[in-house]
């Protein structure tokens, strides 16, 4: 491979971010261009500050992408394949009459023992965001049938870490797999829609994948996926991280000086971080990948 290479990691958006989008992936001795991956960060910002007057001009519930659903127990081996697919596209059928109520409240609490009250979504409703959820094709696969709901509390990622949510608990037919989805009202959480994705203009930069921020609160050290080596050895690479600030949220730009141009390199990507000191201790703003504008999960360092 030559300099379009991609690192390779989990997630298929994250891994766009590896191929040297412009102003992310730098030549050797080159500086950060200030242009596209800057202007997508201020992007970034302007759709955060709708997002959140969208939410009440709170932000203090910030579930992180992809983290509203989950499973208790694992597929089992005859169907597992079927069910897998069938979740992911949101393919929820419901068999029998599901609780028509919820109560109108209950508390979300972190692991630091903060706590904050929000309203709660019925079971139907959130049988419909888990079909609104879905992605990707179902072609052929059998839809998980639904046949009852309890609301009981579920583990969620949000902006400041992790969190024990309410959520509704749904058995389906045929497995003892069960489904959670957290069930705060659409209106007590802040839920950024990202622009759309363009494969053949793909975004620059990395997409950093979470942040520590420190006691004093303005200094994150980030993670995210890049080269394995250091930039002193072939295929390695250096990484230097900054911010663009808003008094709501931190886009977080890593940019990246290769080794060497066109080198011939394996497709394989490690766990790498970088440091960004902010103008201000972050407080309650979210911290937000550059690629998307999606918030990452933010733990305090002990």
């Amino acid at each position: 491979m030559t300099r379009g290479r991609c690192w390779i990691i989990a997630v298929a958006v994250v891994a766009l971010a590896g191929c040297g989008g412009p102003g992310g992936t730098l030549p050797p001795g080159a500086e950060p261009d200030p242009g596209r991956v800057d202007k997508q960060a201020r992007d970034a910002l302007a759709r955060w500050d709708t997002a959140v007057d969208a939410a009440n001009g709170r932000q203090a519930f910030v579930p992180v992408a992809g983290s509203m659903t989950g499973m208790v127990g694992d597929w089992e081996e005859s169907a597992g394949a079927n069910n897998k697919v069938a979740l992911a596209a949101g393919q929820l059928l419901v068999a029998r009459p599901l609780p028509a109520t919820a109560p109108p409240t209950a508390k979300v609490r972190w692991q630091n023992g903060t706590t904050i009250t929000v309203k709660t979504i019925t079971a139907a409703k959130a049988v419909e965001r888990v079909r609104a959820e879905g992605v990707g094709g179902c072609d052929g696969c059998t839809p998980l049938s639904v046949t009852g709901a309890r609301l009981t509390t579920a583990q969620v990622q949000t902006s400041r870490g992790p969190a024990t949510a309410p959520a509704w608990e749904f058995t389906l037919s045929g497995t003892s797999v069960r489904v959670t989805h957290v069930a705060v009202a659409d209106a007590e959480r802040v839920t950024v829609t990202p622009p759309e994705w363009d494969p053949y203009d793909a975004p620059g930069g990395l997409a950093i994948e979470r942040a520590t921020v420190d006691a004093s609160g303005q200094r994150l050290t980030v993670t995210f996926t890049g080269a394995p080596g250091t930039g002193d050895k072939p295929c390695g690479a250096d990484y230097t991280g900054r911010a663009v600030e808003s008094t709501r949220a931190v886009v977080v730009i890593v940019d990246e000086r290769r080794h060497a141009d066109d080198e011939t390199c394996t497709a394989i990507g490690a766990v790498r971080t970088a440091t960004v000191d902010l103008a201000s201790p972050l407080g309650d703003r979210a911290v937000l990948e550059v690629m998307q504008g999606l918030p990452v999960p933010v733990t305090k360092a002990s």
